[in-house]
């Protein structure tokens, strides 16, 4: 944790559009309490990741809280249900039945007839399998191979993307609020002549940067302590895989093909998201994948960690007045909420 401690202590000092809003100051006072008392090593399994980074189809993600879970599972109980019953109850509280639904719509999207097998894609996000650093709680396998829901939300979204561009043609990928890394983990695995830079502010960008260091090897990853003293970073110069800090956007230097936010965007204020766009496009990004509330955020006037200005979806269209809105989606690559809200995909392209 000493660098991370280092990386805190320096965002003090940053102008205040890479600092962290009125959402994650909240958020990462929580976070560090957690992070100081259980470590690095186990942070996947810790409460307040999982409810702002490292999110889950079951508790919390569902809206229940672990006692509730036991209780309802007890209660199923009591009235002598079949097997079926207490497998099927067990299934749906524990998340199973969201992932499988998550993953079955990506092998629906990613499905290529036999009769197709020469234009079959050569990247495969069907080979995708997250690792378990981190040690988290909920992880779920479908033939083989392992998913959160971190890693369905992300291959969902570039199974997207490729109905409208082929992966193969995406040699630098941008990320900003990229959570504990797992688009780093999908671009390493599956994208092998592809870059991926993520841009975060600390403590979440030290739970990146421990876990794809874990993941890829420590020699594969550029951090900020590897370009400290650079005027320019240039993003040719850069290793297969960079975490770096929120100050840092302005150094960069070169050409990215794709940038994302997913579920970040949503939790910072106007000025800042503005800002990061405004650099993106210096950037010269072909094209942009959001994923974030249509409605926004709720407000920190009612809940403690909250926004003092919701982003709408229609906001992010008029940051981006160089770029064409191409599609949208909610369903099935994106999310509707029990209680009405969407979680909406928007890919642009450069005009």
């Amino acid at each position: 944790m000493n660098s991370c401690n280092k990386l805190m202590s320096e965002l003090q000092v940053q102008d205040a559009l890479y600092q962290p809003g009125k959402f994650w100051r909240e958020a990462s006072k929580d976070m560090l309490e957690e992070l100081s008392q259980h470590g690095i090593s186990s942070f996947r399994s810790l409460k307040t990741s999982q409810n702002f980074f490292a999110p889950t189809y079951g508790v919390p993600g569902n809206a229940l809280t672990e006692a509730q879970v036991e209780q309802l599972k007890q209660t199923i109980e009591e009235q002598s249900s079949s097997s079926k019953q207490r497998d099927y109850i067990a299934e749906f509280l524990s998340g199973y039945s969201a992932a499988l639904s998550d993953y079955r719509t990506l092998l629906a999207s990613e499905y290529c007839p036999e009769s197709e097998s020469e234009s079959e894609p050569k990247i495969n996000l069907l080979k995708f399998s997250e690792s378990n650093v981190g040690q988290p709680t909920e992880q779920f396998e479908f033939e083989g191979n392992q998913y959160s829901r971190s890693a369905l939300n992300y291959l969902l979204g570039l199974s997207f993307l490729r109905k409208y561009t082929e992966l193969s043609e995406i040699k630098t990928v941008m990320e900003i609020g990229g959570g504990f890394g797992t688009l780093g983990e999908i671009v390493h695995q599956v994208m092998p002549k592809t870059k991926y830079i993520d841009i975060d502010i600390p403590p979440t960008l030290c739970c990146s940067t421990y876990y794809l260091k874990e993941v890829v090897g420590k020699n594969r990853v550029t951090t900020e302590q590897d370009i400290e003293s650079a005027e320019k970073i240039n993003v040719d110069k850069l290793k297969r895989i960079s975490l770096l800090p929120s100050w840092k956007i302005e150094q960069i230097e070169g050409k990215v093909d794709l940038f994302v936010n997913f579920i970040s965007f949503q939790e910072m204020e106007p000025d800042i998201v503005t800002n990061y766009l405004k650099q993106v496009v210096r950037l010269n990004a072909n094209w942009i994948i959001l994923r974030n509330m249509r409605e926004g955020k709720q407000l920190s006037t009612e809940h403690r960690i909250g926004v003092e200005s919701p982003i709408y979806s229609e906001d992010y269209v008029k940051m981006l007045p160089d770029y064409k809105l191409v599609a949208t989606n909610v369903w099935p690559y994106g999310f509707k909420t029990v209680d009405g809200y969407h979680s909406e995909i928007m890919l642009f392209k450069r005009r």
